[in-house]
Order: structure tokens, then sequence, then C-alpha cells
């Protein structure tokens, strides 16, 4: 029984629902697109908002690493051991794939950067200075099985993913990467999607981290008026 959850928080307008809705397994190579519209139809329609987890689009999408496969190197067992417990970059798997991108120095530079932050009382300064090149990787700690060892990396082209979405359901759609930690971010969306009130709404992650099986949540709006969170198109 599918069961609306309330999103009501700060500077959220009372009014918005979350409902959860459960999908089979995603594995790679899935048309999810298609996956999207058989699950959301009778329960999304015109004016709602479907956020999709970015891991669940980078799965099918085949943007995953299995941990084994991956051969840390010193400077990421090293840097790993420093992060903190909740940190992707505590896994020296996962750090390995961010000095791939980016590059040892760059990395080293951010990691110096970041101690020297730290002592001004000044938190995030590695994250900062690596930018996507650490948002673009998921730590294999908390996904679904069978993918709990397997590095998620960022979904390709979210837009464009929106894009196909929107024009298979109807609906405004968003690709986001929310969790537990009351942190969410818009990777992509439809051009009518209110983006900053969209990771507001999600901080709570509906989605859930854990074995919920919810990648995809519809975001009604059950007051009078207009969703807040869909303004009319940027082209319109």
């Amino acid at each position: 029984m599918i069961r609306p959850l309330s999103v009501a928080r700060d500077g959220v307008p009372a009014g918005l629902v979350a409902i959860p809705v459960r999908t089979p397994l995603v594995r790679p190579g899935d048309d999810f697109v298609a996956l999207l519209g058989s699950v959301v139809a009778g329960i999304a329609r015109g004016g709602d908002v479907i956020a999709i987890s970015e891991s669940a689009v980078a799965i099918a999408q085949g943007e995953l690493v299995v941990a084994e496969y991956v051969r840390p190197s010193r400077l990421a067992y090293a840097l790993s051991r420093r992060a903190g417990a909740l940190a992707t970059v505590n896994q020296p798997e996962s750090l390995q794939l961010v000095i791939d991108a980016a590059g040892s120095r760059k990395v080293l530079y951010a990691a110096i950067a970041h101690v020297a932050a730290r002592l001004r009382g000044h938190r995030g300064k590695f994250y900062e200075i690596m930018g996507n090149a650490v948002t673009a990787i998921d730590g294999y700690t908390g996904t679904l099985p069978p993918y709990e060892r397997a590095i998620v990396l960022a979904p390709r082209d979210p837009n464009g993913f929106c894009a196909s979405a929107e024009a298979m359901t109807g609906v405004a759609c968003a690709v986001v990467d929310a969790n537990d930690l009351e942190k969410a971010k818009v990777l992509g969306a439809s051009s009518s999607v209110n983006r900053e009130l969209l990771e507001r709404v999600l901080r709570g992650n509906p989605h859930g981290n854990g074995d919920e099986q919810t990648p995809i949540v519809v975001l009604k709006w059950r007051a009078a008026g207009k969703n807040p969170l869909v303004h009319a198109p940027v082209n319109a």
C-alpha cells in the first residue's frame, strides 16, 4: 500500500507530500525511462514532480565499478585513513577513483589545504577544491544489494535523462543526490522544476538509504493552487 509521506520542514510550503514508489531491482542496461513510465502510471500526473535517485539512473547506465577491481595506491590508503567516518573518500578504492580522475597532485594539494583550513575552523575545503571529482562518486557502503560492493559514479547527462523521462510520463522530473545526512542536490531536471525548493524538500530523503528499493519519489501538492515545485518552463 502506498503511503504519502509529509515533507513538512522549515522553508517548505505546507501541502507538499512525497510518495515513494517501489521498483524492481535496477540492473545495468535497463531502460530506466521505460521502467519509470511503468511504475508511476496511475500515481504521477501533470503538476507533480518525479524525483529520481541518481544512483538508480547511474546503475542502469552501467556507471559503476566493483570495489575489488580497483587497486588503491599508497596515497589513497594514507589519505582515506584520515577521512571522516561518513565520507566517501574514507574508502581507499573510492578515493583512488578520485585520484585517477583529478590527478594525485591536485588530491594531495586539496588534502593539505583541507588540514590548514581545519586549523582555522573552516570545514569542507577538500570538497570545495575537488568539486565534481568527489561528488560524482558514491561510496559502496549503504548501497542496496547486490551493489553493496559497487562504487556508483555520476549518471550521464541527467538533464537529457529528465527530458526523455518527462516526454514518456508527461510529468516534470529531476535526478537528485540525497542522503540521510540532510543533504540533497539536483543533478539534472526538467526546465519547469524549482531546483532550489526541491533540494529543501528532499533533505529529509524520502528515497531512503537502506533496503527500501524506492529510488523514485512522486511529489504532490495537496493544497489549493499550483505546485510550488513547478514553475513556468524557461522557454515558455
